[in-house]
């Protein structure tokens, strides 16, 4: 009797599980998977989906997220309409406009910085001029030497009246302790762990990270890009073995949606909304560039930054050039490419010879193996390692900002990216990437073919982990 009871409960919970699996889950082959989980490991299985499977981040934000809104009048000053755009790109930006619900936006600037040893100058100087308002936003916040100088620079800035905002990962930045925080709230900053929970019944969440790298300092000057903060990106640490990385200065209005992205994640982290002139002022022209600021994350089922990439992948004509640290897209950003190439186009990816995960590594040697080399030129950079994340498409869109190549930037982290449809400003950016290439060495066809079978399953098996590297 007993038995028959344990046999009619599995039943129960697996089908409640298999209903709730095809009517969320878009991808059929996770759905198959999960399906064939609970129904062949009874209890364990519906255990493993309750806790991983549920995408509770989207649930969470439907109850508690506001969208704010930036000072009206900047968005309408100035909101720049596709049609006046170049017909090579209208495509593109009307893609982006529908997948964001954000407008592109004229009269901006964008300076390039290089690594922290140009960036972190120019953004201390920002938060030390500060009179209004800082919001930090940041992924690594390590407390050596450069992270000291940003701590003070913090509460300098609180103590003369400033308001501050601080959002650090909780896990980029420290899970069991972060003394970053410690000294932050001792001062009276405002500083908060993204995702970060002690409940057992909350760990799944320990696996979605918020990746983005933002400052945005009175409402009018934003830095955004792939930097966090540790002296391994400056050359105080090592002139041979500092990290690489392009960071960006930004002004003018595109400003403001560098500042609704953190807004946003600062009001799901704590249910505080940022309103006022303090965090939304008047926003004057800045420059020619024309920009928009892309937010992406687990909550929204648009997945609006990688669908961007891959209509930008799918709308050039002539050159594609990618730029970043870990390359494991998945199936439509691989086809995007594989399709490009075979229309063409010519395409450039750089990538380190060796990044700072091992098992990236690996994986990328299995994924790479996938992809027509003979349609694509792959450049393997040597030490210093490059962290910068970079993309240009026929010389008149660009990308730049926080998320990787990889299932995990696109799919579990909170990220960000700037836009741009300038061709001064992919010019700089070609410029960069040039320089990467000439460092670089060409990846043959033979050379993944020729790796021991050793070697080859055991960067097969890294790939599978493909979802969480």
């Amino acid at each position: 009797m007993t038995f028959g009871i344990v046999i009619i409960l599995h039943i129960l919970v697996a089908s409640a599980v298999t209903g709730h699996v095809l009517l969320k889950k878009s991808n059929v082959r996770a759905a198959i998977g999960w399906i064939g989980l609970v129904w062949f490991s009874p209890y364990f299985g519906a255990i493993i989906y309750a806790v991983f499977g549920i995408n509770r981040i989207a649930r969470r934000a439907s109850r508690i997220r506001r969208n704010p809104e930036p000072n009206p009048d900047v968005v309408k000053l100035f909101r720049l309409e596709t049609t006046e755009l170049d017909e090579d790109v209208r495509t593109l930006a009307g893609v982006g406009t529908k997948a964001t619900g954000l407008p592109l936006i004229h009269g901006n600037s964008l300076s390039m910085l290089r690594g922290g040893d140009q960036a972190y100058p120019e953004m201390l100087a920002a938060i030390a001029n500060a009179s209004t308002s800082i919001a930090l936003a940041t992924y690594i916040f390590r407390l050596d030497s450069v992270g000291r100088a940003f701590v003070d620079a913090l509460i300098a800035a609180k103590a003369r009246g400033v308001e501050v905002r601080v959002l650090v990962d909780g896990i980029g930045s420290g899970y069991f302790s972060s003394p970053v925080v410690r000294q932050l709230r001792g001062a009276g900053v405002p500083v908060v762990k993204f995702m970060h929970d002690w409940r057992p019944w909350r760990m799944s969440f320990i696996n979605l990270r918020n990746h983005k790298k933002l400052l945005v300092v009175d409402g009018v000057t934003g830095f955004a890009g792939g930097l966090n903060f540790g002296i391994e990106n400056t050359r105080i640490w090592s002139r041979k073995r500092a990290v690489m990385d392009a960071h960006f200065r930004l002004a003018g209005p595109v400003v403001s949606q560098l500042m609704i992205s953190f807004a946003e994640d600062w009001h799901f982290a704590t249910g505080e909304a940022l309103e006022g002139s303090v965090w939304w002022p008047e926003i004057n022209k800045a420059g020619t560039v024309v920009a928009r600021g892309v937010s992406s994350g687990p909550d929204e089922d648009s997945g609006s930054i990688e669908t961007i990439l891959a209509a930008a992948l799918s709308q050039a004509k002539q050159r594609i050039r990618i730029v970043t640290p870990y390359f494991l897209p998945d199936e439509q950003l691989q086809f995007a490419i594989v399709q490009a190439g075979l229309r063409g186009v010519q395409i450039d990816l750089v990538v380190p010879e060796r990044s700072d995960h091992v098992l990236l590594d690996w994986a990328m040697g299995a994924h790479l193996a996938f992809f027509p080399m003979d349609h694509m030129c792959c450049y393997k950079t040597p030490k210093p390692f490059d962290h910068s994340k970079l993309v240009t498409v026929d010389e008149k869109w660009c990308a730049v900002g926080s998320p990787n190549w990889d299932v995990r930037s696109l799919r579990l982290n909170f990220e960000f990216l700037v836009e741009c449809y300038d061709e001064a400003t992919v010019k700089t950016i070609n410029a960069l990437i040039e320089e990467k290439i000439e460092r670089g060495h060409l990846l043959k066809i033979d050379d993944l073919a020729i790796r021991p079978l050793a070697v080859r399953l055991r960067d097969a098996c890294a790939r599978l982990l493909l979802p969480y590297l």
